[in-house]
């Protein structure tokens, strides 16, 4: 053989050795990463081929409130997890079961008959079981809290999927899918009958500085304040409560509520119970649509305020009568605002035209939406082209027909005023977080905008204090914690397609120096002097009591 074969071929020999050597070396590399640096993952897939896997928390971030309390995964329950036949053929541990959880004998029975070889149980407190090895008394973090606080702001989940569905869980669900991971796997023989014991997984992938949560402008404590308020009194409607300096929400509450944890029970009923009555329903406003006429009035014709009126307790236009709620004979404009006089309002109405009026609405936000950070806002209702014409100024001067607003809406009304006429942006959002609550991203709001002369608030303000001295609001005691002022609305609507009135209270608190906008509204309500201002008043009461 030539020297030249020779060392062709040992040439070849050398190359195919080196390349055998790299793959082996790159093989070892891949078995060496897979067994010290991935093995989580070959152990989470291992474990899950041969196991069940009970979440010990919710796979989604953290909703805050605006002092980083959670609003959601901050309840932990004791929970029972065991084979169903454990339990059922072991009476001393069902009798224990029993005696330590809120479950009804039924609801027990009707977790027991599933063809579920597992079972969860929540319990009220620890329980000790002895020779159980195949029961676990575990820590479950759930998702929403007992009392579904926050219920229609928050929203709910489509579980399955971790998707969210409405309120701030579907707004920023891309945040919100994804949180550190606790589980704990039963683990089966291979025939999946027997129960050989469990493993604890926690997964923490989430960084310190990834968008993970969400941080409200909500105080938890008003909002349980004014959530409590509602269901000691069985009250239908609404009630919002923002802070004059930002115009951020402390509180907004819905009644009737909802189970976030048993969604299917609500989706064919007719009580409205999954509708956020503050932003996503639009009512009649009523006499607090006086507000508007009177600002419509004073920018118009300024001299109007020392103008005298006269009731005679109906106002005609063209064939329509329309009354008042008393017959007041001679009356100035403030007594008038102050007692909702209709025929004041009307004649005023018909003087400045229902033009100006519906300017002076969609310059306080009525007919749009305010765009807090929810999707189910709604826009309300606002007259237009004929709809203004004839006989149309009556309604429109006392808030009725076809004018419909929300609650936020009137709050932000509201706010405008108590701001010497300068509108704040309206938020529920502070901003995206970190998983331990840390903003990363501000809510983008935008800048103050003068929508009144500070003159024409002042006078506005004014007539409001009246209102609670002298008026409709008479009732509301609230001089020895600094005052209020407001006002009172009935309103004719329908609900159910039945009619209905509703009753309105929105005003501020404390007079001088106001902090608080609150806005009450009561479904079915007998007037909004008897049915809304009394619990603006206690709101008011029992804030004050919690900033002492």
């Amino acid at each position: 053989m030539s020297r030249y074969k020779r060392n062709t071929i040992y040439s070849r020999i050398k190359f195919y050795y080196f390349i055998s050597i790299l793959l082996f070396a790159g093989l070892l590399g891949r078995l060496y990463y897979l067994q010290i640096y991935d093995n989580r993952d070959l152990k989470l897939q291992g474990l899950k081929q041969r196991s069940t896997e009970i979440n010990l928390r919710s796979k989604r971030g953290t909703i805050y409130d605006r002092n980083l309390i959670p609003l959601t995964n901050r309840e932990v329950t004791k929970t029972l997890v065991a084979p169903r036949e454990a339990i059922i053929k072991n009476k001393e541990i069902l009798k224990k079961v029993k005696e330590n959880t809120e479950l009804s004998t039924i609801e027990i029975n009707k977790i027991l008959d599933t063809n579920n070889k597992l079972v969860q149980i929540p319990l009220t407190r620890k329980i000790d079981i002895e020779n159980a090895n195949n029961i676990f008394i575990v820590d479950i973090i759930n998702r929403y809290s007992k009392t579904n606080l926050l219920s229609h702001v928050i929203g709910y989940i489509n579980k399955a999927e971790n998707r969210g569905e409405s309120g701030i869980e579907k707004v920023y669900d891309e945040f919100l899918n994804k949180s550190d991971k606790s589980s704990l796997f039963i683990e089966y023989d291979k025939n999946r009958s027997l129960v050989l014991g469990s493993s604890y997984y926690v997964d923490s992938t989430v960084t310190s500085e990834e968008p993970a949560g969400v941080r409200l402008t909500i105080d938890y404590y008003i909002q349980s304040l004014v959530e409590n308020i509602l269901d000691e009194d069985d009250i239908k409607g609404s009630v919002m409560v923002a802070d004059v300096e930002t115009g951020e929400i402390l509180a907004l509450s819905s009644r009737p509520s909802f189970n976030q944890e048993h969604m299917e029970e609500y989706f064919n009923r007719e009580d409205m119970a999954l509708y956020n009555k503050a932003v996503q329903v639009s009512y009649p406003p009523g006499s607090i649509f006086k507000i508007i006429v009177l600002l419509a009035a004073l920018e118009e014709e300024p001299d109007i305020i020392n103008q005298e009126f006269y009731c005679k307790g109906y106002e005609n236009i063209n064939n329509v009568t329309i009354n008042c709620n008393s017959t007041h004979g001679d009356i100035s404009l403030k007594n008038g605002f102050a007692k909702s006089c209709n025929s004041v309002f009307i004649q005023i109405g018909k003087k400045i035209g229902a033009k100006k009026v519906i300017e002076m609405a969609k310059r306080l936000g009525f007919g749009e939406k305010v765009n807090i950070g929810l999707i189910e806002e709604v826009e309300g209702i606002l007259p237009e082209g004929k709809e203004l014409l004839g006989p149309a100024i009556g309604n429109i001067s006392i808030g009725q027909g076809k004018i419909e607003a929300t609650p936020l809406q009137i709050t932000n009304m509201l706010l405008t005023i108590t701001n010497g006429g300068v509108q704040k942006d309206m938020s529920i959002v502070q901003g995206i977080t970190t998983k331990d609550g840390k903003i990363i991203k501000d809510y983008n709001k935008m800048e103050d905008k003068r929508i009144l002369s500070e003159k024409l608030s002042n006078i506005a303000k004014e007539f409001l204090e009246e209102v609670v001295y002298s008026g409709t609001a008479r009732a509301i005691k609230l001089d020895d914690i600094g005052g209020a002022a407001g006002k009172t609305g009935s309103a004719e609507g329908l609900l159910k397609s039945k009619p209905t009135i509703h009753g309105w209270f929105a005003g501020y608190y404390p007079r001088d120096n106001p902090r608080y906008v609150i806005t009450v509204l009561v479904e079915e309500a007998n007037s909004g002097s008897i049915s809304a201002a009394p619990v603006f008043q206690r709101i008011c009461r029992e804030i004050f009591m919690l900033n002492k």
